[in-house]
């Protein structure tokens, strides 16, 4: 049973910013990054995978792994707590979704607009100039079309920032929210972290949503422990959604 303040703020709310980390994905048979590292792949650490240097040094090599990763998350599919919050995108007059996760699967389940930290695994990016360009994924190295660089995956790897856009997008939801959700996500990366707390100092109420409470969890209003895909459609139907 959710609390009922916390069904009664939803329902309040004007504006409400979620952000989704590893566990959700999990709940679709998605491995996390490190959980990643079995079969071909266990000897491999991913520091030598998911940085530049390591493309600059075997781009191939890097190219075979994430062709191998997205394989993976091309078999899975969106969890109840995906399609719970791409209903919940209709049920309130504004949702800011922002994720850790670089699967796609809530834009699969319907959400729009999502707020990728950390990229996305579909994704390819130029090299060296950095932007968004369309290839062909065969075997072996890709070029951009534009300037023939090579291209790699459109993730943010090691030693890496976080897009300006994501993060000033992000920050700005967070302090403008009335109800900030932090689902399935360890709460000790930051700056993805900051945000829950950021939206607290700025008057939100916020809940986690987590099997096992973070160590945040005692700074915010409600600590939910469970599933995302439990927990997520308990609260949109609390909102009367299906």
């Amino acid at each position: 049973m959710l609390p009922e303040s916390l069904i009664a703020a939803l329902r309040g709310a004007q504006h409400v910013c979620v952000l989704t980390g590893a566990g959700v994905s999990a709940e679709s048979g998605i491995p996390t990054f490190r959980e990643a590292q079995t079969g071909l792949w266990e000897n491999y650490d991913p520091m030598d995978l998911a940085t530049p240097e390591a493309f600059l040094r075997d781009p191939e090599l890097v190219w075979r792994w994430y062709r191998w990763r997205r394989d993976l998350v091309a078999e899975a599919e969106p969890n109840p707590g995906h399609h719970a919050l791409a209903e919940l995108e209709g049920l309130v007059p504004e949702l800011t979704l922002v994720t850790q996760n670089v699967d796609g699967l809530h834009a699969r389940a319907g959400s729009s607009d999502v707020i990728e930290f950390h990229g996305n695994l579909f994704a390819t990016r130029c090299f060296v100039e950095g932007c968004i360009v369309e290839v062909a994924d065969d075997d072996g190295v890709p070029t951009c079309p534009g300037c023939g660089s090579p291209v790699r995956p459109g993730v943010v790897w090691f030693g890496e920032a976080i897009p300006a856009s994501a993060l000033d997008q992000s920050f700005a939801a967070a302090k403008d929210c009335d109800l900030f959700l932090s689902v399935g996500t360890s709460s000790l990366v930051y700056p993805a972290a900051g945000l829950a707390e950021l939206a607290k100092r700025h008057g939100a109420v916020v809940a986690e949503i987590n099997p096992n409470p973070t160590g945040l969890a005692a700074n915010f209003d409600h600590a939910i422990a469970g599933k995302a895909g439990e927990v997520l459609p308990d609260l949109v139907a609390g909102l009367g959604g299906d």
